[in-house]
């Protein structure tokens, strides 16, 4: 298959937008989409037209032709898959099919089409990829921005203490009878520059706002849930910003991570001895049944912010049935562990850090027993005519957890409109942006263990998946947990507060 161009024209043959991946100049791909309209038979149904030296490939879009111009010898076959590809990505990027609207996103439409095809040949990619490539998202961009925003506020924090410094300077050389210190430089008098300080000073001491007391922090540490809250922090403040320029914006998985925070949210009382336990599941299986993969992590992480609860032992309570490994910190006393369940240091005279997360016991899962798995979906599309309809069910299978904030997110095909919702437990978002399903449950416990979700829409089965899950808990998933906190001299109880959570990390059906 040899492609010479892709191209959006009038039904005039006027080009849009065109991209050629083989050497033509202007005049000679406008003069093949003007001649491309007196070509077509009237009254025929056809998906291609030839010439003598070239083939046009052609999809109606309401308005307008999606074009793409191949050599003779090209695989039709192979054309027309493509040719259905490129006239998917149009809808990603354009809002309605016409001209102005395919001019203002030419160039989106120019990388998405430099995905399709490199030099001529199609390349192994499908939408969703192609949406990955053109977004570009940097790490490394996200880290020097970090770093960047970093500085700028230690910049401000040094100008203001440089200013209270002057300020001050300048109030004790008043009360001696002093002549007040000056910048210096360009001539300027002691006195002038005295004069300059106090206004530099006193115009960025009083414009500073005034800062409201923080509300006590949860311990931070290398966690799941602190950077999801820092993401979701990040993302709505985005989101902010284009809803004050006028943007309509709806509202999408990104929140979930503010949500958790809620319910995540740290003890109103953190007694001097705190234990963060969290754990986070990868999850893959297949649409037909079958567990590929579960991967289970937990970790304790301990805090103590009073020295004299520095020298302390943790009792465990394992009542895991599962097979979960264990591992315990190098400065912990392994045989103290196995022996009684207590976590304790290898020297008892030593102290645990104080103010800071210490990770004392962390465990792993890995399994392909499906009676593990905590939640299971079952996805069931069948073709109906030109539309599918989707059937899709959850259970809890461990019912002693309580899943809070969970979404069960179903990819849809682009540019066919909206799903039509038969019987829901639930409520649902449509992000027809992303095109995407949101099946949206406040919670799922032992009471609503089961429920179910009816939708049509025009597709193919293989349109629906990966369905993709997220949810957040306070029960953690293995039954590990701290039950009492005795000191190291006289083994007398210590008051402590703990914060559980259980996370997603990834959980999806392929």
């Amino acid at each position: 298959q040899v492609l010479l161009a892709a191209a959006v024209c009038t039904k005039a043959g006027k080009a849009i937008v065109s991209r050629q991946f083989v050497e033509m100049t202007r005049t000679r791909i406008e003069g093949l989409l003007a001649a491309f309209p007196k070509l077509m038979n009237t009254g025929k149904q056809h998906t291609f037209v030839e010439t003598e030296s070239v083939r046009y490939v052609y999809q109606p879009m309401e308005k307008l032709y999606m074009v793409l111009i191949t050599t003779k010898n090209s695989n039709i076959l192979e054309d027309l898959e493509t040719l259905r590809l490129f006239s998917r990505v149009i809808p990603e990027y354009c809002r309605a099919l016409e001209e102005n609207e395919i001019s203002e996103h030419c160039f989106d439409l120019i990388f998405a089409f430099d995905e399709i095809v490199a030099l001529g040949y199609r390349e192994n990619v499908n939408l969703a990829q192609i949406r990955t490539f053109t977004e570009m998202d940097s790490h490394e961009e996200k880290v020097f921005r970090a770093v960047r925003e970093t500085q700028e506020r230690e910049a401000k924090a040094e100008m203001r203490r440089k200013a209270k410094e002057l300020q001050q300077a300048r109030r004790d050389a008043e009360r001696q009878g002093k002549k007040a210190p000056g910048f210096g430089g360009f001539g300027s008098s002691a006195v002038s520059g005295g004069t300059t300080a106090a206004m530099i000073t006193e115009t960025i001491i009083e414009t500073e706002k005034p800062k409201v007391a923080p509300a006590p922090a949860r311990p931070s540490g290398p966690s799941k849930a602190l950077k999801l809250g820092a993401k979701g922090k990040e993302v709505d403040n985005f989101v902010d910003k284009l809803k004050s320029e006028g943007e309509n914006i709806m509202t999408s998985v990104g929140k979930r991570s503010t949500e958790a925070a809620k319910v995540l949210a740290p003890p109103v009382n953190m007694e001097s001895v705190h234990m963060k336990i969290e754990e986070k599941i990868s999850l893959t299986c297949g649409r037909d049944g079958g567990l590929q993969n579960m991967e289970l992590h937990g970790m304790i992480m301990l805090h103590i912010s009073d020295e004299k609860f520095a020298r302390i032992r943790l009792h465990v309570e394992n009542e895991d049935k599962r097979g979960v490994q264990l591992q315990t910190h190098p400065n912990v006393d392994k045989k103290l562990f196995t022996a009684e369940s207590q976590i304790g240091l290898k020297n008892p005279e030593k102290s645990f850090p104080i103010n800071s997360d210490v990770g004392v016991l962390k465990w792993r899962l890995q399994t392909t027993e499906e009676s593990f798995i905590p939640l299971t979906i079952n996805c069931w599309p069948s073709e109906s005519g030109n539309s599918c309809d989707v059937n899709i069910e959850y259970e809890l299978q461990e019912e002693s957890l309580e899943l809070n904030d969970v979404v069960i997110t179903i990819p849809l095909p682009s540019g066919v409109g909206a799903p039509v919702i038969g019987e829901i437990d639930g409520e649902y978002r449509h992000d027809s942006r992303r095109n995407l399903l949101e099946w949206c449950l406040p919670v799922i416990d032992a009471k609503t263990k089961s429920g179910s979700l009816e939708f049509s829409i025009a597709g193919q089965p293989s349109d629906f998946f990966p369905v993709q899950v997220s949810f957040v808990s306070k029960k953690n998933y293995c039954n590990i947990q701290v039950t009492k906190v005795t000191q190291v001299d006289g083994n007398s109880p210590v008051r402590f507060s703990t914060e559980t959570t259980f996370l997603v990390d990834k959980y999806e059906i392929l």
